[in-house]
């Protein structure tokens, strides 16, 4: 039950990831950068201290307990996934939803998965899963294969992507991604996705408060909620730097007043986006608490947020136009990631 629950979590995780970006759509009249930031406060700020008092109560006491090293590794991990989240909304820019999410997730899912197994195969951590372990176990190396078979998945989407932008006249490319450049987005995404994996290295860098937490008797079904407060204080730092530096330079600082545009509707909408962002963290915390290991949650997440990703790809027509030959490769690839999603929760239930 433990497995089909953290499989759920992580679904409906990769679903908010996956879908976090629809209400941007709906801003009017505002730079990138304005509703970026205006989103982001909530992804980074607001949201988080939230839910962690909802769900730890006394969470501010084991923040003030850590080590000034567990808070700044987590901090430092934290602004290096900021820049890799910064990076992610340029690669939906330049490459469109399913396309972009395919590398910069792709990057993502084996960094994420495979570094923090390889660190405790050279530093043996008590209770912490190394890669030798997951070779060296039946239920390992099937979890290793899914892994196997979603990136296999993710190079299919990639590859459907590729052939849409061979296929598709200019003009059309920028009716559904208006500033399309695959050179420019390759670029981006890739930066994009290695740095995004530092968000589950900083979930370990503050591993002990969530342990505290823990201790504390409260639920471990919500231990990570007071480690994301931290780490997304450092997400917060590279991206208020960098948007208040574009709102200076663009002078679209006048976005959060002009009152040509629908200012209500817009804070609202970008209020909902990061809120959005946030809950695909907050459930995948409620995931990995219940699988207890970190390769198998991060592959399961990426491989959902790109399911839900490629979908809202599809419903909103970035694929209209291309040849029968390409939709299928893209629906080839999101059945190849549905089935390492099985294959990985396969090997967990033997776990």
């Amino acid at each position: 039950m433990a497995v089909i629950a953290g499989i759920i979590f992580h679904f409906i995780g990769g679903f908010a990831s996956g879908s976090f970006y629809m209400p941007f759509k709906k801003v009017k009249g505002w730079q990138w950068e304005s509703y970026w930031l205006a989103g982001g406060l909530f992804s980074w700020l607001i949201v988080p201290p939230v839910a962690a008092w909802l769900t730890l109560p006394g969470f501010a006491e084991f923040i003030t307990q850590a080590s000034w090293r567990t808070l700044a590794a987590t901090y430092v991990f934290g602004l290096l996934w900021g820049i890799g989240g910064l990076t992610y909304g340029l690669g939906i820019r330049y490459l469109g939803m399913s396309l972009g999410n395919s590398v910069m997730l792709g990057c993502c899912s084996v960094f994420g998965a495979l570094v923090p197994a390889i660190y405790y195969n050279i530093v043996p951590t008590t209770g912490k899963t190394s890669l030798s372990d997951m070779l060296g176990s039946n239920w390992g190396q099937v979890v290793l294969t899914g892994m196997l078979v979603c990136l296999a998945g993710i190079c299919i989407c990639g590859k459907a992507g590729m052939m849409k932008e061979k296929e598709l006249p200019e003009e059309e490319k920028k009716k559904t991604v208006a500033e399309f450049n695959v050179i420019k987005g390759l670029i981006v995404g890739v930066i994009s996705g290695i740095l995004s994996s530092c968000f589950v290295y900083g979930i370990e860098a503050g591993k002990s408060m969530a342990e505290m937490a823990v201790t504390r008797g409260l639920d471990p079904l919500y231990q990570n909620n007071v480690t994301y407060v931290v780490l997304l204080w450092g997400g917060l730092t590279t991206n208020l730097v960098w948007c208040v530096l574009l709102n200076l330079r663009n002078r679209s600082y006048r976005d959060y007043t002009n009152k040509q545009t629908p200012l209500a509707a817009n804070y609202f909408f970008s209020a909902l986006a990061g809120t959005t962002w946030f809950l695909q963290f907050f459930f995948y915390g409620m995931g990995e608490s219940k699988l207890g290991n970190g390769a198998s949650s991060w592959i399961l997440h990426m491989a959902f947020i790109i399911l839900i990703a490629n979908m809202w790809g599809l419903v909103l027509k970035e694929w209209k136009g291309v040849s029968s030959r390409a939709k299928a490769t893209i629906i080839a690839g999101n059945l190849t990631i549905l089935l390492s999603v099985l294959i990985v929760g396969y090997g967990n239930s033997l776990k």
